[in-house]
């Protein structure tokens, strides 16, 4: 399928026509470490006391089989087929319920943030003990601390979600990785939004969690679909299986209207082309589809917009509005661990043997598309070249400069007219990029980026 901006949707939207070339023109800005703070990777939270004893343990079905000895294996780091698994010094399954990697963030002022913890180890498979969850913070850059103030899972009790759950047969009906993939969130007045990549589904909470609608994606009238999709059935004998979003690339980032009545979910990865029989791409290039919402009527606009992504195969990490027009994105490439300590042969688990290279905060106009219908990419900032001239580092820094070779940077967002904060997901326990042996911490740094925020 495809969907492009239209002519009548620019004249409506009030965007600005702009050359392909002067569209994908973005220059590097710098960023200074204004802060850094620290979760420590072993950080759990009890399950709720309502909660079916299968949820007291989690991380039971990661191997082969079932496992409920807590403790008894140990997770290794292992981002593709290049990669030689090196240990992260955290072992499955866990008592309790870790807080683990944050997959979605939300600035709340004086410090404090709404984080989302990612859906759990990895696939829907591995993750039915794995409750959905989010967190409120506040973080002390000065000290370097996170404190961790409430944690709220998700529930269904009224029955919204349209399919079995994992925990279909207990009270309050918590959901768990099994059920959705949230990777993003925005609360919106008294409702919280959630981007899933399974659906890809948006879900709409009250603020306790409990479901109140769960919203099919659509584009150009259809349902866009993944494998995950809950009508997609696996035939009888080999044959076609029609869905349009890879397996987990569904929704990764998602921003909100700074007046709070359109939401902008963006796919991870590029849709099917069922013509062309390719993933959607231009020029060669792959590119992601940002849609646009209306909270209000609760219905898709039938709007939407193209990213181009720098390098095939990039994903995305977040997305968040600065202002009406201009936003944050974070692309990244599959990399992981600093260049410095590269492997440069064979794989080994010393050494980083697909280190970090592509981890980039992109600033985009959302009123300046080409006449393909890509957004214009102002400019970005490279994580893996922030000064740090005062040192507030708490770990990274070398000779001036701090890096974030984090295989999956899933957070961003605006504090100030000169702040961001970003964050990881620390894929616990699955992620060694700063220290080889160790589990990542969850890390939340805070960048001082005036020209970048004010760069048109």
């Amino acid at each position: 399928m495809k969907s492009t901006v239209t002519s009548t949707a620019i004249l409506m939207l009030g965007l600005v026509w702009v050359p392909a070339t002067q569209a994908q023109d973005a220059r590097q800005f710098p960023a200074t470490l204004a802060g850094h703070a620290l979760l420590p990777a072993a950080s759990f939270v009890p399950a709720p006391g309502d909660a079916p004893s299968a949820v007291k343990i989690s991380g039971k079905f990661t191997g082969a089989g079932r496992n409920d000895k807590v403790g008894s294996v140990e997770g290794t780091s292992f981002i593709s087929d290049k990669a030689a698994p090196r240990k992260t010094g955290i072992s499955l399954p866990f008592e309790g319920q870790p807080v683990q990697g944050f997959s979605g963030i939300k600035s709340l002022g004086n410090g404090e943030f709404l984080v989302l913890t990612d859906n759990g180890f990895g696939s829907k498979a591995d993750s039915s003990d794995a409750l959905l969850k989010f967190h409120r913070l506040k973080v002390d850059w000065t000290g370097g601390k996170i404190e961790r103030s409430q944690t709220v899972f998700l529930s269904d009790p009224d029955r919204k979600v349209p399919f079995p759950i994992a925990l279909e047969g207990s009270d309050r009906r918590y959901l768990t990785g099994a059920d959705f993939d949230i990777e993003s969130i925005q609360q919106i007045g008294d409702t919280l939004w959630f981007g899933d990549e399974f659906g890809p589904y948006l879900i709409a909470t009250d603020l306790q969690g409990r479901v109140k609608a769960v919203h099919d994606t659509k584009l150009g009238g259809k349902v866009v679909r993944s494998p995950d999709h809950h009508t997609v059935r696996m035939p009888a004998v080999p044959g076609a299986v029609v869905f349009e979003a890879r397996r987990s690339r569904g929704y990764e980032g998602m921003a909100a209207a700074k007046d709070g009545k359109f939401l902008y979910p963006l796919m991870e990865g590029p849709l099917w082309d069922a013509e062309a029989k390719a993933w959607e791409t231009a020029g060669g290039r792959e590119y992601l589809r940002v849609l646009e919402f209306d909270v209000q009527k609760a219905e898709w606009t039938g709007r939407s917009w193209k990213y181009r992504l720098e390098v095939n195969g990039n994903n995305i990490g977040d997305f968040n509005m600065i202002d009406a027009n201009t936003g944050l994105i974070i692309e990244r490439d599959n990399g992981e661990g600093v260049e410095a300590q590269a492997c440069n042969g064979p794989a080994r688990t010393d050494c980083f043997n697909v280190p970090a290279k592509f981890k980039r905060i992109y600033k985009i106009d959302l009123s300046q598309v080409d006449e393909g219908g890509f957004v214009k990419k102002v400019g970005y900032i490279d994580l893996m070249d922030i000064a740090d001239p005062d040192k507030k580092a708490k770990q990274g820094h070398a000779s001036g400069k701090f890096s974030f070779p984090f295989v999956t940077i899933e957070d961003v967002d605006v504090v100030d007219a000169q702040h961001i904060v970003v964050g990881n997901d620390n894929n616990l326990p699955f992620s060694t990029g700063r220290t080889i042996g160790k589990n990542d911490d969850n890390e939340l740094i805070l960048l001082r980026v005036p020209e970048f925020l004010a760069a048109k």
